[in-house]
């Protein structure tokens, strides 16, 4: 069992932030405090000029970071600065072309030796993932799935394939009832755990506290998206202890 696996053994929460936004010591402030108030994995975004996966507030906030100046090499350095303080297990989220540009082996050759435990590429389709899997392999870092409710049939191709975890989207719709939603994804975990012992998480952009009842009855974790990225949109550099204050009524949910 990897690492992410083992932390997922118990109802995990992921806190989730870009990198750079408004400016990287202040990202390292942000993650210490998601630390602090108890979240077990930290996902930093690699901002990408075309997010085309993200909702407007974290695409927001990837144009702030880049306008800033964030690099893939940059972000590389907030890790390598994080791991002075904490060991909290690390995942990244960006786009295949950053990791191209960098160079793949490279990419996953820095994400083992800075303790990165996954990536999720939302722009890496499945019949195109051997083309980093060889790299996924050879350094140990999970390439981490992305499916959702509404997803097809390849459904089982994907999770049969997941390691350390599977991001599961909420990907509930504010034109139909909730309702409807919630028992599809339900369905979706469902027939996930049928597939693969490979932990599920639930994402959510700002979850309820209902929300957070209804991932933990249906997968192993939280995921949240676009919550905190709000937080340091409205506050900025002072968002320190918002973000504290957030994470820690949502961990006190579980």
């Amino acid at each position: 069992m990897n690492k992410l696996s083992e932390i997922f053994k118990n109802k995990a929460l992921v806190g989730f932030l870009t990198a750079g936004d408004p400016d990287m010591d202040s990202c390292k402030d942000f993650i210490m405090q998601m630390v602090r108030a108890g979240a077990d994995v930290i996902e930093i975004g690699i901002p990408f000029s075309d997010p085309i996966a993200e909702d407007e507030i974290v695409q927001t906030s990837a144009f702030r970071a880049l306008k800033a100046g964030t690099t893939v090499e940059g972000v590389f350095e907030l890790v390598k600065s994080l791991r002075e303080n904490t060991n909290v297990p690390v995942i990244f989220s960006t786009y295949l072309n950053p990791v191209f540009n960098y160079g793949y082996e490279f990419f996953f050759k820095k994400c083992s030796e800075l303790g990165v435990c996954g990536v999720i590429i939302p722009d890496l389709p499945y019949e195109e993932k051997s083309e980093i899997q060889e790299f996924s392999d050879k350094y140990k870092v999970d390439i981490i799935p992305v499916l959702a409710a509404k997803s097809s049939g390849r459904m089982s191709k994907i999770a049969l394939g997941a390691r350390g975890f599977i991001h599961l989207m909420s990907s509930l719709n504010p034109s139909s009832p909730k309702k409807d939603d919630i028992q599809k994804l339900k369905k979706t975990a469902e027939e996930i755990k049928n597939i693969t012992k490979t932990p599920c998480a639930t994402v959510f952009g700002e979850p309820s506290f209902n929300d957070i009842k209804i991932a933990n009855e249906i997968s192993q974790g939280v995921v949240i998206g676009s919550a905190i990225v709000k937080i340091i949109a409205e506050h900025g550099k002072n968002a320190s202890e918002k973000i504290y204050d957030y994470v820690k009524s949502i961990k006190n949910a579980f």
